[in-house]
């Protein structure tokens, strides 16, 4: 008899796990699947958002699956109902429609919900006040859309990641934006104030006015914010996009272990075994990434354990590379950043404000630990490659920063590629997943990102898979 497995949440973790389990044990004959989705859309990659606000793809481009997956997956799927509590002595989660699904492992992937900075005037009783909105989901798309006239000015509440790619969109919607940001640069996790600084200026050559170091401290509909320095940025609408939280609130309820987020160990469990935690709502020791490719590995983990295809894999972290999927910017940051001399790192610097290039690599042991790599998209390749696959860096370092270490297309030889090795970021799309593919069929690079969705995302990987193609095609002939 299968196993019984619930998924709480029909996002992007939690899409991958039910694709991860059903790869495994194709018919259910070891786990069966429900999910229980708040949202009434299939799932979706969030990573592709700024494109539907930038009119870029359609909202349905945008989807993980269509309307049959779930049935030919043999996946019982509950779209447009929240879960509102757990009974964990009787397994039994209950859902907003006042029904009930019993589990024998319950998986938790409720994501993360945004981050509303406490602005006077932005927040009523019923939520956002009219003519603001969040950039987190695929309806908030929908209402930016409705509300934002090209030509209309729109200001943007945050500098990090989100925030630029949802500034980009709408500027390429011919809005007149405006990012409010009140750290002394842009996006302060990933980048050092140089960094941030060349940003900055490349935003203003796309015409993004971007103010620093400030709060918004009212909101007045209609009339835009009005800034702690006394300044005004007019708006017809705000867009929101401050930061997430893991949400966290179902599993407090249930007398989980809950810091940051859902506590869980090496194996994704929580505080009970029987409940699993995954994506933006788990906190692996300590840290809450926010990023897509954690939670896919973890899928990829918790799989494997619930399945029984490997009882000993363990989840022990991911190397993240951050990269900003908004056009005409390359940016990619990765690793540890720390630049103190003393603690035997090695660290190059290259800065060309007037033509958008930063590029600051950290190596230990020959080895880079960290890079910050603006308007380089070459180095970029070649240095995450270095990075992912822990190799010695050439010894012609300015060459590296400059993306001309090696001879053209050597920094992406397929054949030297792990079968591991995750060419797309944005879909973690490994060679092997590429490989398999092909030798079902999938004969082109187009036909590579329709069965894998690799190049879907930013689209940094394209030369990687239009050489992964033309390799499996010569090794073929």
């Amino acid at each position: 008899m299968s196993r019984h497995v619930v998924i709480v949440g029909y996002g992007m973790a939690g899409a991958r796990l039910a694709e991860e389990i059903r790869r495994r044990d194709p018919v259910g004959e070891r786990v069966a699947v429900t999910i229980v989705g708040e949202e009434s859309h299939p799932a979706y990659n969030r990573v592709l958002l700024s494109a539907v606000v930038g009119g870029a793809m359609r909202p349905d481009a945008v989807h993980l699956h269509d309307a049959t997956w779930a049935s030919r997956h043999h996946v019982t799927l509950r779209t447009g109902t929240a879960v509102v509590s757990v009974d964990r002595d009787r397994r039994r989660v209950s859902l907003a429609d006042e029904s009930t699904v019993d589990y024998d492992t319950l998986v938790l992937a409720t994501g993360s919900k945004p981050w509303i900075p406490p602005t006077e005037g932005l927040l009523t009783e019923d939520g956002l006040a009219p003519g603001a909105v969040a950039f987190r989901t695929l309806d908030d798309c929908a209402q930016i859309l409705d509300a934002s006239r090209p030509g209309a000015p729109v200001a943007v509440l945050g500098g990090g990641l989100l925030g630029l790619e949802a500034a980009r969109g709408l500027a390429e919607r011919g809005n007149l934006v405006t990012v409010v940001h009140p750290v002394g640069h842009l996006m302060e996790r990933q980048l050092d104030p140089a960094a941030g600084a060349v940003l900055a200026a490349t935003l203003a050559k796309l015409g993004i006015e971007v103010r620093l170091g400030v709060l918004a401290a009212r909101y007045v509909p209609g009339d835009g914010l009005k800034l702690a320095d006394g300044t005004q940025v007019p708006a017809d609408l705000v867009v929101v996009s401050a930061g997430v939280r893991p949400s966290t609130d179902l599993a407090a309820a249930a007398g989980l272990d809950v810091g940051r987020g859902v506590r869980v160990d090496d194996a994704l469990r929580t505080s009970d075994p029987r409940v699993h935690a995954i994506g933006d709502c788990a906190e692996h020791p300590g840290t809450v990434s926010g990023l897509v490719q954690p939670a896919w590995e973890q899928a990829e983990v918790l799989a494997a354990l619930l399945t029984g295809a490997d009882p000993a894999a363990r989840y022990r972290g991911t190397p993240v590379v951050t990269r900003l999927k908004a056009r005409d910017i390359d940016l990619a940051a990765l690793g540890d950043l720390a630049d103190d001399p003393d603690d035997g790192a090695e660290v190059l610097l290259l800065q060309d404000i007037t033509r958008g290039r930063y590029a600051k690599l950290v190596l230990r042991d020959e080895r880079v630990i960290g890079a910050i790599l603006l308007g380089s998209p070459d180095a970029a390749a070649m240095i995450t490659q270095l990075y992912d696959r822990g190799i010695p860096a050439p010894s012609d370092r300015l060459a590296l920063l400059l993306g001309r270490a090696l001879p053209p297309g050597s920094a992406v030889n397929p054949a030297d590629l792990p079968a591991s090795a995750t060419v797309c970021r944005c879909n973690t799309v490994s060679k092997r997943q590429l490989v398999t593919a092909w030798r079902t069929g999938a004969r082109t690079p187009a036909d590579l990102a329709s069965a894998t969705r690799a190049t879907t995302g930013c689209g940094g990987c394209k030369d990687a898979v239009r050489g992964i193609a033309d390799w499996l095609a010569g090794t073929d002939a």
